[in-house]
């Protein structure tokens, strides 16, 4: 075949999706059965829901407005200007994408990858030739480890933690409230349901890191859960490059700073198209300078914001100074919202 995508999640299956419409012969591995889960914010930034839409992929769920950040009895808002994001839940995003992807053709096999071999030719897994590979297999990729693409991670390690409450969503904006030692963002992803996330580089159970946010704990207290508690983590992962000879490296797979602007959808969509380009034109090593410059604004706006924010006294600045300067926390957010622009002169599109 032409390419094999490996990992069957919003990147991998996005990629399959580009390459099926652009002609290629793909197929999917993915070793999970059925619809994946996550742990994650859940919110779709407007960039992921017009890359989603010219995919015609609609997954339903709860329109937003933009971002609220909150700190005790400070609260600030930023809309976004290119339009309404959407809170969509993990499970919906990923029948949505899979049931598009299965419609184009795209065989999906419930396989696990374990030996990758390349040549100049093509590369083989298992015993299965392609002529490419894309390793879309999440934030810990056994794939990027096995290609020797790791790098030390330097800063403290941090974690997130999910639970849904059977709740009417209280607003249409992602909610943002800082802790000293923690951020808990509340997306409402349907009428009758709200997810709350909770990212921390410290140690404790959900409803540990949760008390450190009692107005919100007071708003969900007596609420059902729906379904158990999701983590994820450490969200921080280095790697050296995003390619090594046919093989790409595609959404978290290929480097994660952290989950604090909530551009990991966005993004995935924005390199999936990229990565097909570069196997079409047979120019993979043009594929790491589109990420680079793809991820470049994630990649400084949420080093900034992990510095900045790293000392409790910055933290506890943060919401006060947004409320001083509107424009600048706009600013942030519409440069947040904005989907990633692609090379139109690289090559066909997905």
């Amino acid at each position: 075949m032409d390419l094999l995508v490996v990992g069957g999640g919003p990147a991998g299956l996005a990629t399959a999706l580009h390459a099926a419409r652009a002609g290629l012969d793909v197929a999917v591995w993915e070793q999970r059965a059925g619809t994946v889960d996550k742990a994650c914010g859940e919110g779709l930034m407007p960039g992921a829901v017009t890359a989603l839409g010219a995919l015609g992929v609609h997954p339903p769920g709860h329109d937003l407005r933009g971002i609220r950040y909150i700190a005790g009895p400070r609260r600030v808002d930023a809309d976004f200007a290119a339009g309404p994001g959407r809170g969509v839940r993990r499970t919906t995003l990923h029948a949505a994408l899979r049931e598009t992807v299965l419609a184009a053709g795209v065989r999906v096999e419930q396989r696990t990858a374990r030996r990758v071999e390349q040549d100049e030719d093509g590369v083989s897994v298992d015993g299965t030739r392609a002529g490419h590979l894309v390793a879309a297999d999440g934030l810990h990729s056994p794939i990027r480890r096995a290609l020797g693409l790791d790098r030390p991670r330097r800063a403290r390690p941090r974690h997130g933690l999910r639970r849904h409450y059977e709740l009417v969503p209280w607003s249409d904006h992602v909610e943002v409230h800082w802790a000293p030692h923690a951020e808990a963002y509340v997306t409402p992803v349907a009428g009758d349901l709200v997810g709350v996330a909770v990212l921390t580089g410290a140690r404790g159970s959900y409803d540990d890191h949760l008390a450190a946010f009692p107005e919100l704990r007071e708003r969900l207290a007596g609420a059902l859960h729906a379904g158990p508690v999701r983590g994820a983590g450490p969200l921080r992962q280095d790697t050296s490059a995003r390619t090594v000879g046919r093989v790409l490296l595609v959404g978290d797979a290929a480097g994660y700073v952290d989950a604090l602007t909530g551009e990991g959808v966005a993004l995935a969509l924005a390199q999936a198209p990229a990565a097909v380009r570069a196997v079409i034109n047979g120019d993979v090593a043009g594929y790491e300078r589109e990420w680079r410059r793809l991820t470049r604004r994630y990649r400084w706006l949420t080093h900034a914001l992990l510095g900045a924010t790293r000392m409790p006294p910055a933290r506890a600045a943060l919401v006060p100074l947004a409320q001083r300067l509107p424009w600048l926390f706009a600013a942030t957010v519409d440069a947040l919202a904005r989907p990633a622009r692609q090379h139109q002169a690289s090559g066909p599109s997905g």
